[in-house]
């Protein structure tokens, strides 16, 4: 069973009742696209004014904000909106639509403003409530449909939301670590939920998409993978013997490698909404042969966790929120100049915002300024394509 259907468009026809209301809120993805990627264009421009001293009035925006913003603001967006689309098509159960979905992005759009002018704590509690809120109907709709295969999502979103509590916890000098941990904690879930994810459908896609392609799927070599993975994030996390994290980091970048290179992704150069995807994938094993690295002091964890983050966390996530923007609007499967252009834009962006982060030939100011440029811009492309037909009916009159 595949994570998530993209369904083709069969042509037009009027909309089934259960679509009623602004096609905004018709279901998770189109308000949740939409504000994360209005939020993305604007909250790294925005930081960065404030790291070279031209927005000093914004107190709140400092690294614990960037840090935080990033992962619990925009990537979790972007996941909440896909979850509650996905369960709709693995239930049959509506997940959230029209005002209960209206009030969990009102809920989202709080944290965010919180985040930049409420005091700590106020913050903390308004930011900390969207994960819970959001992901308990997800928890029902699971629960009622017997869905047992997706359950474990359920506790991924629950340890963010831990995550998520520890980050603000150490903000306020409450519990006596850094807040950098829980930051690298959450990115390490997300990678998590992108590994398990990625190898449902990503091959998938391919063999649906290119005739007579058999990507390899081991399901053997995907658990052993999983478990490295999940391994060498906790050895990070925990802070063991340095070797000993090495040493898993590397394992885990190897079973990724060896997991992807079975996907034959050469194949795919030719169709750009597959080609993200499996480039995408790509930056994980390269981002823990970085982490292996940062293990042992040879490069900075920053590197390492920019290339999970703005590598493959926003590569898959561009390349997603196009994917089902098309497949859920009722438009074909098919990326444009636009979409190509997004696409090359979160490349360049990662490449740049990695040689920021080892400062290569002294020109990390210019490096982050291309890496903002090159982030903003695929962000604003997207609003400006897809904001229209996530706010319109679907083109096939049916439902979502």
């Amino acid at each position: 069973m595949s994570f998530i259907a993209i369904e083709e468009p069969l042509g037009r026809g009027k909309l089934k009742p259960e679509s009623s209301g602004h096609p905004l809120f018709r279901l998770g993805f189109r308000p949740f696209y939409l504000l994360a990627a209005a939020f993305a264009a604007i909250s790294i421009p925005l930081w960065l004014a404030r790291y070279f001293g031209w927005a000093s009035a914004l107190e709140h925006v400092d690294l614990n904000w960037h840090m935080h913003e990033m992962v619990f603001g925009f990537a979790l967006a972007v996941i909440i909106g896909f979850l509650f689309t996905a369960g709709r098509n693995w239930t049959g159960l509506w997940t959230p639509r029209g005002s209960h979905l209206a009030a969990l992005a009102a809920v989202w759009l709080a944290g965010r403003a919180a985040m930049l002018f409420a005091p700590p704590v106020a913050a903390a509690i308004v930011d900390v409530l969207f994960l819970p809120l959001a992901a308990w109907p997800l928890y029902r709709v699971l629960r009622r449909s017997g869905n047992k295969r997706n359950m474990f999502l359920v506790g991924l979103l629950a340890l963010l939301t831990a995550a998520n509590a520890a980050f603000h916890l150490a903000r306020l000098g409450w519990i006596p670590i850094s807040t950098v941990a829980p930051i690298h904690a959450a990115i390490l879930v997300i990678v998590m939920i992108e590994s398990v994810i990625g190898g449902r459908v990503i091959p998938g896609f391919t063999a649906n998409a290119i005739a007579g392609l058999n990507p390899v799927i081991d399901p053997r070599r995907d658990k052993i993978t999983i478990v490295l993975t999940a391994l060498a994030s906790l050895a990070w996390m925990v802070q063991v013997l340095p070797p000993f994290t090495a040493s898993l980091a590397f394992a885990a970048a190897c079973s990724q490698a060896l997991r992807i290179a079975g996907w034959k992704s050469p194949y795919t150069l030719k169709n750009p909404l597959l080609w993200i995807l499996h480039v995408s994938y790509a930056w994980i094993p390269l981002g823990f042969v970085l982490l292996a690295a940062a293990a042992l002091n040879l490069v900075a964890a920053s590197a390492a966790f920019h290339v999970l983050t703005v590598g493959s966390m926003a590569g898959l996530i561009i390349g997603m929120i196009t994917r089902t923007a098309l497949g859920h609007t009722g438009r074909p499967l098919k990326a444009g100049r636009w979409e190509l252009a997004m696409y090359l834009l979160i490349q360049l962006g990662v490449v740049t915002r990695f040689l920021a982060a080892i400062d290569v030939m002294d020109l990390r100011t210019h490096m982050l300024a291309c890496s903002a440029v090159s982030w903003s811009a695929a962000f604003l492309l997207y609003l400006a394509i897809y904001g229209r037909y996530l706010s319109s009916p679907r083109v096939d009159g049916r439902e979502g």
